[in-house]
């Protein structure tokens, strides 16, 4: 089937009239299609060649509606850096409608009622790096948003500099927000907040419904999954940037890419958002990010459950949920197939060990991932050995006391420790070509994105080493 043949539904319009905005993209002017994602299409049902629809560009581009869409834009509130922000909803995203439990949505497809001073568009330059981060999360086995397709276009659109407007087609489950609840609850929408929970239980969490307690029900499951997400966060490396409530899917999955970073070395304070001067969402405060952010759903559920009973799942499952996911990916990255006492502690020490000898994260994995035992491989790469030389030899220690053999042990590594990880380097090298309208790294990106276990010898200029100026680059949250 095509594209341009599916069949949407708009049930988030069977809401009161307060929860969205009823809009009409606006065209940008000689669109043209950049990428697609065969992948994403997949989840929609699409089995024909994405790029070769002939409408996908107008599609895209807001001038044609697929059959049963009706486009708008949704509200929501949220905390901002700590701080709440009144209505803000949609700015530059407009829905059109879902598909096989799939919500598609327009980013940078022109003005909403929720654009407040933008100018409701997207540039190339962000909207480059959403595509590709969104694909490549989903292969490194991170609950995400999806991309289908990206568009540029000659629409001129004033930033710190005139860029290029773009405009990309992601998709998700639900783009229902931790802050469209803060929205009903800070507006005395009390009435309102049930029905949106409802909404949500049917969206995100149907094998709920007959169940006693469901709406305390509905938010532990909002806890566990969130954590889950976050864990797999700090395990690969990944520093969103923007933790704000309006940027927490309700359903624990990664939404909303603006400044977002993998690490380079490994630095826990690193701050990957430069507006963010207290280090409010530095990669190590991500968990803790979170959990506040839970904590302030429960605050703005309690016309709905009692808080109480929100704190007390909040604070019995958010960090045992956190800890168990993320010693369970840290021992699979290091190897670990038996589960020891002082495999934690092991572990912990490798942390601190990678943050004295400034080397580079991934490179690390991928290589531990190849260790016999010979450690100039892997110190050769560092500045400071020593903490990690004394820990590979503990290592090495803990390592006889596994019973699989070293190439099935080597195997699994190599499944687990990405080659290829989104830097920052290597995408803005990507933006550069594009903006002279070379797209070919782009694509080339998706490809490894979308397989970043295997090794693409033609590609291997993708996972070079982070040039010494390029590391630990900060970005804005301007798209």
């Amino acid at each position: 089937m095509k594209f341009s043949k599916i069949k949407l539904t708009t049930p988030y319009l069977n809401l009161a009239p307060v929860f969205y905005e009823k809009v009409d993209p606006t065209p940008l002017n000689k669109p043209f299609l950049i990428s697609t994602s065969q992948s994403s299409a997949q989840l929609l049902g699409i089995d024909e060649e994405l790029a070769l629809d002939e409408e996908l560009i107008n599609i895209i581009n807001g001038k044609t509606k697929l059959e049963g869409s009706q486009t708008f834009a949704m509200c929501y509130a949220g905390h901002q850096f700590g701080q709440f922000s009144g209505r803000l909803g949609d700015g530059r995203a407009i829905n059109l409608g879902k598909v096989n439990g799939q919500n598609l949505q327009l980013k940078g497809a022109g003005l909403t009622l929720y654009s407040r001073h933008g100018d409701g568009r997207a540039v190339l330059r962000s909207s480059i790096r959403e595509y590709l981060v969104s694909e490549a999360m989903f292969a490194l086995g991170i609950e995400t948003s999806r991309a289908l397709a990206l568009i540029g276009s000659e629409t001129d659109v004033p930033r710190e500099k005139w860029e290029k407007g773009a405009i990309v087609l992601r998709l998700s489950p639900t783009w229902v927000r931790f802050g469209t609840f803060e929205y009903l609850n800070a507006y005395k929408e009390h009435d309102k907040l049930q029905e949106l929970a409802d909404y949500v239980i049917d969206e995100s969490f149907p094998y709920l419904k007959g169940s006693q307690d469901i709406y305390l029900k509905m938010y532990a499951e909002i806890v566990k999954n969130t954590a889950i997400t976050i864990a797999s966060w700090q395990c690969v490396g990944f520093n969103h940037g923007v933790m704000n409530t309006d940027n927490m899917a309700i359903d624990g999955r990664t939404i909303d890419y603006g400044p977002f970073a993998f690490l380079d070395n490994y630095n826990p304070h690193f701050v990957c958002n430069k507006t963010d001067t207290q280090g409010l969402y530095s990669f190590s405060s991500q968990p803790g990010a979170a959990f506040w952010n839970l904590d302030m759903l429960a605050r703005t559920l309690s016309p709905l459950i009692q808080y109480e009973l929100c704190e007390e799942v909040l604070d019995d499952n958010f960090w045992t949920t956190y800890h168990e996911i993320f010693t369970k990916i840290m021992l699979e990255k290091m190897g670990l197939q038996t589960e020891h006492e002082e495999d934690k502690e092991l572990y912990q020490t490798l942390l601190r060990a990678l943050a004295s000898t400034d080397i580079d994260y991934t490179q690390f994995f991928r290589k531990l991932s190849r260790f016999k035992g010979e450690k100039s491989d892997i110190l050769d790469t560092c500045i400071n050995k020593q903490a990690l030389d004394t820990w590979l030899d503990r290592y090495l220690q803990r390592l006889e006391k596994e019973t699989l053999n070293e190439a099935l042990r080597h195997a699994k590594m190599l499944k687990v420790n990405p080659k290829y990880i989104l830097k920052n380097h290597i995408l803005q090298e990507a933006i550069t070509r594009a903006e002279e309208h070379d797209f070919s790294m782009v694509n080339e990106l998706l490809k490894v994105a979308l397989s970043p276990f295997e090794e693409h010898l033609e590609l291997e200029h993708l996972c070079k080493a982070t040039p010494l100026l390029s590391k630990n680059i900060k970005l804005s949250c301007s798209s």
